[in-house]
């Protein structure tokens, strides 16, 4: 009997040291994101209900009145409306305009390819600070190149930076630079594996490009445009942060602020750590929404080759 048991006590063994190396080798990712990720979202929640300066040592409990309060506040509304503003451009400046010219680099144009690529791509190696600082000189309304154009042709350049709308524009331009290189590039490796035989075939029916964009080569790069859609969110969401706290420390009257922005300022210059808190849990809550929204609904008509 005992040699019966032996292979399945030596499979047994075998199993258990297989899943002990693999929590051995996964522990290092499983505590960086425990440290890094659940254990400072868990206490963001928990602050949401208290209210502190980060200076008292005591925290009074306030349970729902951070949230009630953000939604009260008019001010609120307006940030959600310019983030849902940065958004908006930000999908279309860094997805739909890199998308349309990885297909033309990769369908229509016959030379020079490599030397297109690069020149895409090259802006995105400039920090976000710099651009920044290199976009105030050239809208600047009084010697900027903008306004030195402009002026040609009998237009006066507008002071960027106190003109609602135009401010967000501006601010968002700072955000494509620096994203629109990496997404073209993704764009461009999803559009390349579109087969040339199709492509072929469709111009023999003489089917104009911009059937063959939207009929062919969307719904086969699908799954990369899916990916470049959501970091394009995301990335609108994070790099607006740079140039708002270079350029406008969300002026005027906040009105190139957005949710990011406005938790920090809650935070480190109201110094009030529950709203911020609040903030940022409404934050990730639009993110889950926005996730659930893709996988429900966008992820149903993704192509995946394999």
């Amino acid at each position: 009997m005992a040699r019966n048991h032996d292979p399945k006590r030596k499979k047994s063994n075998k199993a258990m040291k297989e899943n002990f190396l693999a929590w051995l080798f996964v522990s290092p990712a499983m505590l960086g994101f425990i440290l890094f990720m659940f254990w400072p979202l868990a206490y963001t929640f928990y602050l949401s209900f208290f209210k502190w300066n980060m200076v008292s040592p005591t925290k009074t409990m306030v349970g729902l009145k951070n949230y009630i309060a953000l939604f009260k506040d008019p001010e609120t509304i307006q940030i959600f409306s310019n983030t849902l503003l940065y958004l908006v451009i930000l999908v279309i400046l860094n997805f739909l305009v890199p998308y349309i010219l990885a297909f033309v680099n990769t369908f229509v144009i016959k030379k020079f390819k490599s030397l297109y690529k690069s020149l895409i791509f090259m802006p995105s190696l400039i920090s976000l600070v710099v651009g920044a600082i290199v976009l105030q000189w050239i809208f600047n309304p009084v010697s900027g190149p903008v306004s030195a154009v402009l002026s040609q042709v009998g237009i006066t350049m507008p002071t960027w930076s106190k003109t609602k709308g135009l401010v967000i524009f501006v601010i968002s331009l700072v955000a494509v630079y620096k994203a629109f290189g990496y997404n073209f590039l993704v764009l461009l490796s999803g559009v390349s594996s579109v087969p040339d035989e199709l492509i072929e075939a469709a111009r023999l029916e003489k089917t104009p490009n911009r059937k063959i964009f939207t009929k062919i080569v969307v719904p086969l790069t699908s799954s990369s445009a899916v990916y470049i859609l959501i970091m394009s969110i995301v990335q609108g969401l994070q790099y607006v942060f740079t140039p708002i706290k270079v350029l406008t420390q969300g002026g005027p009257n906040n009105a190139s602020s957005n949710i990011i922005y406005r938790g920090y300022q809650e935070a480190f210059t109201f110094y009030n750590t529950g709203r911020s808190s609040a903030l940022s849990v409404i934050t990730m809550l639009i993110f889950l929404i926005l996730l659930y929204i893709e996988f429900k609904y966008v992820e149903r008509g993704v192509y995946y080759e394999n």
